[in-house]
């Protein structure tokens, strides 16, 4: 691929649409993970559908997998950007 039109506004619109593009499963899930995550911690401390502190356990443990999505969608993106930028991609 050729390295991305940079110098006009619709080339560098293009490019920011094909960054976004780049990993957004990832970040989708990660984001998932932690909206649901911190759900279970909150219902889980206001006792509601019967959850006990274990399930702030494996809240936690939803956090962290979430979290770990995201860096590594944003490691990615980054990758993508440095190879298209010299041309390697």
């Amino acid at each position: 691929m050729a390295r991305p039109d940079l110098e006009t506004p619709e080339g560098r619109s293009a490019y920011r649409s094909e960054l976004k593009r780049v990993g957004w499963k990832l970040r989708l899930g990660g984001f998932v993970l932690i909206v649901v995550a911190a759900l279970l911690v909150v219902f889980a401390q206001e006792g509601r559908f019967g959850l006990t502190q274990d399930a702030v356990k494996v809240a936690y443990g939803m956090l962290f997998a979430g979290w770990i999505l995201v860096i590594t969608s944003i490691f990615q993106r980054t990758r993508h950007h440095k190879r298209r930028m010299a041309e390697g991609l």
